[in-house]
């Protein structure tokens, strides 16, 4: 019996008594794995052995899971501090507690959103208690972490934990599990018959060369049968993001609706993202829980002194005799803090006040795609940092109807005709409303997006004397209609699931 070399060396290192691996396999034969691999399937395909796969799952503590193992889990150590502040007898002011607990930044939060669900006590209006028959050492998640921290890598099945507290561990990033296929093999009977007769090595070409082919050798030589379902090494090349994608498609709709683009900072003053929106400087969302502040710089140098001027004048009085305006204070100081724009109507306003590209005379449609930053809870339609399809038209005698139908035209380039509108309240448009779209997969009304006509109360100080109507629509929750991703997590951030975006289709 005659065949390659390769598969040769294959079957005299492989044994009829136990399953070796490939990679025991090459060592022993002085080959690559994937040519082992190769001439195993091969030779399994002539009956000459067996190969057997299995997957075999590994467990390693991320960092941060390490750290944890170490220092104790947050929710642990603020159990400890709520108890040393006597909070198992009465309720103690929480600020007090995570202060002598130590712990910073996220921490924090990881610690105040596993206290109340594994039973250490309750948080409510500000105050801690914490439960007195409390067992942090029976704490499963903590005790899974030291044990994995002891083991290092470890086998999934030889891991004396249980299923449900590694998932745990898992959704909070503090371990990871990979995946290995593990290929072993076995000689047959029929190969053990075959190696007693005797095998000869055959001289075969595995592939035509510019030198068989001038040499004609190539008529006479022996090629290497190929295994055309044989397992080959997946390659995962580079492709254009789904975001990139639905961004440049936006782009491109946008411009052929007659739209300039516009870009600006993404650090700006409170004035140009807030106040010129006619946004109280009182707002809820203009504190530090809802927006990112700058701490060096924390202001911005100069501001149009007239149109602060202006801007104030409306905040403080309002705008003719149906207008009062917000009667509460207004304090220049604010409006020259810096922070990171909470939404890309910053650049509507430096464009509409002709600080930006001089004065703007109407007709004229303007857009951006841009990136916005907000302190939102994390769910399956919000994230920190997002992107904003940010439009406005400024032209006489605008109305509602200008702006649906604006939405219907857009939207149909993407296959949505299905928009729904909701009347709304926002302080800078009125009329305003918000839109909403029916997600492909969960057949769930999303809301993608929010728009009105522009107060005069706004545009009187900036100098527009025309109607303006904008809006505001969220490129993720677009995405999320054209490619069916039902979580915005799946698209970009830490979580992002890498096989979604390799293989998803924007449609349109």
């Amino acid at each position: 019996m005659q065949l390659p070399a390769q598969q040769v060396a294959v079957l005299e290192a492989a044994s009829a008594d136990e399953a070796t691996s490939v990679d025991a396999l090459a060592d022993e034969a002085d080959l690559p794995p994937e040519t082992v691999t190769g001439a195993a399937f091969e030779l399994e395909s002539e009956g000459l052995v067996a190969v057997e796969e299995r997957v075999d799952e590994t467990i390693t503590l991320t960092e941060e899971g390490a750290e944890y193992a170490d220092e104790r889990l947050p929710e642990i150590r603020l159990y400890e501090a709520a108890l040393e502040a006597g909070a198992d007898e009465d309720p103690t002011q929480m600020g007090q507690v995570i202060g002598a607990s130590g712990l910073e930044g996220g921490q924090v939060d990881i610690a105040l959103s596993n206290y109340a669900r594994k039973g250490y006590g309750t948080i409510e209006s500000g105050e801690i208690t914490a439960d007195p028959d409390a067992d942090p050492t029976a704490d499963a998640e903590a005790n899974a972490l030291e044990a994995l921290a002891e083991s290092g890598e470890a086998a999934a099945d030889s891991v004396d934990v249980d299923a449900e507290t590694i998932d745990q561990l898992e959704r909070r990033g503090l371990l990871e599990r990979t995946e290995t296929t593990v290929r072993e093999v076995t000689l047959t009977e029929l190969g053990v018959t075959e190696l007693m007769a005797g095998i000869e090595t055959a001289e075969t070409v595995g592939q035509v060369t510019p030198e068989l082919l001038t040499s004609g050798e190539w008529e006479t030589v022996e090629f290497a049968d190929y295994n055309v379902e044989a397992d080959a090494e997946a390659v995962e090349s580079g492709t254009v993001h789904v975001l990139r994608q639905m961004s440049e498609r936006v782009k491109d709709v946008l411009v052929g609706m007659g739209f300039q683009e516009m870009d600006g900072p993404h650090v700006d003053a409170d004035f140009w993202i807030n106040d010129c929106l006619f946004m109280p400087q009182d707002h809820p969302a203009r504190t530090h829980w809802d927006r990112f502040a700058m701490e060096e710089p924390s202001h911005i140098d100069e501001l149009p002194e007239e149109l602060v001027e202006d801007v104030e004048r409306v905040h403080r009085e309002g705008l003719g005799e149906d207008s009062e305006g917000y009667h509460s204070p207004w304090d220049e100081d604010f409006a020259r803090a810096l922070a990171l724009r909470g939404h890309t109507t910053s650049l509507s306003t430096r464009y509409l006040s002709g600080e930006e590209i001089g004065e703007i005379e109407p007709p004229a449609r303007f857009f951006s795609v841009e990136k916005a930053y907000r302190n939102d809870t994390l769910d399956a339609t919000h994230l920190l940092e997002f992107y904003q399809i940010e439009g406005w038209v400024m032209a006489e005698d605008l109305s509602v109807r200008d702006l649906m139908g604006t939405f219907e035209e857009f939207y149909a380039q993407f296959g949505i005709e299905d928009i729904q509108f909701k009347p709304h309240y926002n302080p800078y448009t009125e009329p305003s409303f918000e839109l909403f779209g029916t997600h492909p997969t969960t057949g769930e009304l999303i809301e993608i997006g929010n728009s009105g006509i522009f107060r005069e109360e706004m545009l009187e100080p900036l100098g527009v004397d025309c109607d303006v109507m904008a809006w505001g629509l969220a490129l993720e929750r677009l995405a999320m209609l054209t490619t069916g991703a039902e979580d915005i997590r799946d698209l970009h951030g830490t979580l992002a699931d890498l096989e979604f975006l390799r293989n998803a289709e924007v449609t349109y």
